[in-house]
């Protein structure tokens, strides 16, 4: 039994490494209604829980993986971003 979620653990995560930022973004976006709005059992809010944080650090990755890229791009002339003020 071990094996068989181990198995859907590894297809859990191949799931989500093919998803875009945006796509990870908005999965996430419902898990998370799911949780606030519904009274899940809690077996299912488990599921609904590792879920998010697989789609959570998958989002992190995509966001490091562009930041890095952006960085190599622009190189040393990379400022920082200041917010205007009201």
């Amino acid at each position: 039994m071990a094996k068989t979620s181990k198995t859907s653990k590894t297809s859990e995560t191949l799931e989500t490494s093919a998803l875009t930022y945006e796509q990870a973004m908005t999965e996430l976006e419902s898990l998370v209604e799911a949780l606030e709005g519904e009274q899940n059992p809690l077996e299912d809010s488990m599921k609904l829980f590792e879920r998010g944080q697989s789609l959570v650090m998958h989002c992190g990755a995509l966001l490091e993986a562009a930041q890095l890229k952006v960085q190599k791009l622009v190189g040393e002339t990379m400022t920082a971003f200041e917010e205007e003020s009201e």
